[in-house]
């Protein structure tokens, strides 16, 4: 093919061009260094021995790189400039504004770099929101609330001149003893699919580019071990794995990442099959695949498939991944001399280098008046941390706390005595999960203010208008402490009329905490001498009131029943602490709903809600998996009285057609209450083993006092299918259920269909999202 054609009226300047003639232009222009040059990125600033904040960093991370040489050809990305070391954002963007100029005074052609940021709890960079947790989004059961935060978080990446997130997390919880339970939405597809296309959405909007992850299956690795190998099957992948994927891809997300571990013995990153005939010829997708940082390199150094940094680089490639990130290894020179030698031909270069060009050009860093001067280097200041970013994120912390337990003591009367001890108690750490910014970045920096105000629940408990008398004792810490503490702890339980119990995890990285990647856990009982505090506090006789700030559910089995509440956060983010407060004290009812089931006794069953009746309870096995709090589960100071529950289309259901679900609910307190109307499917008879139940809709619905609601699925058939024997997604005929209720277990309603008329094959095209509409009304 004839390469460096550097001549006639540069077509792909023009903005008025198609696309894709634009790219077909430059892309023949380009000499083969031009275009590998497109397909890595560059960390600039990356550490191999301090603060590592990916796998085998400190292995993977080069000599500085000679940045004049490096970007004499063009360079496809830049690695977090704003997420790698705190930085003041508006110097930061004037950082990136002179890079982006060096890099486009180097090459023949001025292509500026696209440039990716983490994202997951709001843009990972100094003094920018720090909002909830993927668990927290899922637990509010409100994609409205969670799409206003993704645009919000998109609106910030545009400020600073970022152009693409790393984020949302897609993977199904399958094992909660890992680590990474924690940048999950749980364990149910439609679920994750759910809230996860919402984020989806909000991003896309601002024009960034949100980024799938993992693809796929990541969450099975073999014992909850990061990295491990996973052993899922192709049906497990395909009605597990692969929904909630699918729907975010029809929700628009333009950039999907590959997962680190291997299905089978086929790493992902190596496998054709996934990256481009499922993703590309399956599913259509025409965006980029980026590499999961150092995935690439990891063909070689971790899964052995690859003799070399060249032999890994043509694996990815012709896999289907575009882009090398987070930094060059081998898809630069290697590579380079790949195509050279013959080993890889140049058609898998230019192919991903369409891809690449694409993007850039819809993201206008192809047209000759884009400007490397963000609107903060315009505005000439930036806040990273609004009121209204502030607002979202203390509106969707306090719709996802759960009320797991309560025994009357809760709402806390006011003016009482309490002791407010533990170890999450009185830090500003306890809100905060693993890839926020504090978290991933800061805690390498402890000379750095964390950039922004973290209430912790002590000094939200004293701030009370409630007037509470609060004494606060650590007891121990999340994991070590001494019998001195936790007696000082008890000593001040026995002296309070009631005792505020704040246990959970330390989020980090790699075994530096016990929540996050690389932290995964041998069993799920609370870390350290938690356990033993908790009891110490029991001991007193004073009413304990636990509350939970953690990563993954844990095993409350031996106390419950002693305990006078029990309260769940999932990392609810920098508003965290007011809005748990808030629900201590009933300024707020608690409304939250469980993304992930809560284990029985002896905490080392991985097993979720999504089990065959075999998983479930049986008498040919003494282990009982029955959970001790099911998924969806979650009170309130007061219940919505549910009324009719009925099918609107009658119990015929065509196979090819709808059926409606109605609900009737009405709120007879002096407040307002919240119910989650969730509908699971049960399918009696099927051509495979399924799960018992499987959630296909669920709506929230807020009830002032005296209100009353109605509320309307529209389930389409597509939504019972699954994998068949032959491989192949089907709807077939025959008896289900509808099971509607408050959660898995509370099942108010089950109403029988009959599913009639001919089998049907289904497969990407299939609807995956029920119609809901809520009839809000006040009765009498």
């Amino acid at each position: 093919m004839v390469t460096n054609v550097d001549n006639g009226p540069a077509l792909w300047r023009d903005p008025g061009a198609r696309a894709e003639d634009r790219v077909a232009d430059l892309l023949r222009r380009m000499t083969l260094e031009e275009k590998v040059a497109q397909l890595y990125g560059v960390w600039v600033g990356i550490d191999a021995t301090e603060g590592e904040v990916a796998p085998h960093q400190h292995e993977m991370a080069a000599a500085p790189v000679d940045w004049e040489e490096l970007i004499r050809s063009g360079l496809g990305q830049l690695t977090r400039p704003f997420g790698t070391a705190p930085v003041d954002p508006l110097v930061g963007a004037k950082g990136l504004a002179e890079s982006q100029r060096q890099i486009m005074a180097a090459g023949r052609f001025g292509i500026p770099a696209l440039v990716h940021e983490e994202c997951l709890t709001g843009l990972a960079a100094w003094t920018a929101t720090v909002f909830p947790s993927p668990l927290c989004w899922a637990a509010s059961f409100d994609p409205e609330l969670v799409q206003r935060m993704g645009a919000l978080i998109g609106e910030n990446m545009r400020r600073l001149g970022v152009h693409q997130g790393l984020a949302p997390v897609f993977d199904v919880a399958r094992d909660l003893r890992w680590g990474r339970v924690e940048e999950t939405m749980g364990e149910d597809p439609h679920l994750v699919g759910t809230i996860g296309s919402a984020y989806v959405r909000g991003l896309e909007s601002t024009g960034v580019v949100a980024t799938l992850k993992h693809f796929v299956g990541y969450s099975a690795s073999r014992a909850g071990r990061n990295l491990a190998p996973v052993s899922a099957g192709p049906r497990e992948i395909a009605d597990v794995f692969l929904p909630p994927f699918e729907m975010a891809l029809k929700a628009g997300a333009r950039s999907v990442m590959n997962s680190y571990t291997d299905i089978d013995g086929v790493p992902s990153a190596g496998d054709p099959a996934l990256l481009t005939s499922l993703l590309r010829e399956t599913y259509g997708f025409t965006g980029t695949v980026v590499a999961d940082y150092f995935s690439i390199a990891f063909l070689q150094a971790l899964h052995g498939v690859a003799g070399s940094p060249g032999e890994a680089a043509a694996l990815a490639l012709e896999a289907g991944i575009d882009v090398e990130l987070p930094t060059v290894a081998c898809y630069g020179q290697p590579l380079v001399e790949a195509v050279r030698g013959g080993a890889v031909d140049e058609a898998l270069v230019d192919r991903a280098l369409r891809r690449v060009l694409l993007q850039k050009c819809e993201l206008g860093l192809l047209d000759a008046d884009w400007s490397p001067d963000s609107p903060a280097i315009l505005d000439g200041a930036v806040s990273l941390d609004s009121a209204e970013s502030r607002a979202v994120a203390g509106d969707l912390a306090r719709r996802s706390v759960v009320l797991l337990a309560n025994d009357g003591t809760l709402p806390l009367r006011a003016g009482a005595k309490l002791a407010v001890v533990g170890p999450r108690a009185d830090t500003a750490q306890a809100m905060l999960g693993c890839y926020s910014f504090p978290m991933h970045v800061g805690v390498h920096h402890p000379e750095v203010p964390v950039g922004v105000d973290i209430p912790t629940l002590a000094e939200a408990m004293k701030a009370a208008p409630e007037a509470y008398d609060v004494v606060v004792a650590e007891g121990c810490p999340v994991v070590g402490g001494d019998d001195e503490a936790i007696a000082a702890a008890a000593r001040a339980a026995a002296e309070a009329d009631v005792c505020v119990a704040v246990l959970g995890d330390q989020a980090g990285l790699f075994g530096n905490g016990t929540s996050g990647e690389g932290c995964d856990a041998v069993d799920l009982r609370l870390p350290g001498r938690q356990e033993e505090l908790l009891e110490a506090l029991l001991a007193t006789g004073t009413p304990v009131v636990l509350v939970l700030l953690v990563g993954r559910p844990y095993e409350l089995s031996r106390q419950l029943d002693r305990l006078a509440a029990v309260v769940c956060g999932f990392f609810p983010g920098e508003e965290g602490g007011p809005a748990i407060a808030d629900v201590l004290s009933g300024r707020v009812a608690p409304s939250g709903r469980l993304p992930v089931s809560f284990p029985r006794a002896d905490s080392s069953q991985p097993g979720t809600y999504l089990a065959a009746a075999l998983g479930r309870l049986t008498d040919v096995s003494s282990v009982d998996p029955t959970p001790l709090f099911p998924f969806g589960h979650g009170l309130g100071y007061g219940a919505a009285t549910w009324g009719d529950v009925r099918l609107g289309t009658g119990p015929e259901w065509d196979t090819a057609g709808t059926s409606e679900v109605e609900v009737e609910l009405r709120n007879d307190t002096d407040r307002e209450v919240t119910e989650v109307v969730q509908v699971y499917l049960h399918d009696p008879v099927a051509e495979v083993v399924r799960p018992v139940q499987a959630l296909v809709a669920a709506q929230r619905v807020d009830l002032a006092a005296g209100g009353a609601a109605t509320v309307r699925f529209r389930l389409h058939a597509d939504l019972t299918s699954y994998t068949g024997r032959d491989g192949v997604r089907i709807v077939e005929p025959g008896e289900v259920e509808l099971r509607v209720g408050a959660s898995s277990t509370d099942v108010r309603q089950v109403l029988r269909c009959t599913l009639t008329g001919r089998r049907r094959t289904v497969g990407f095209e299939r609807r995956l999202h029920p119609e809901t509409v809520v009839e809000h009304r006040r009765d009498g």
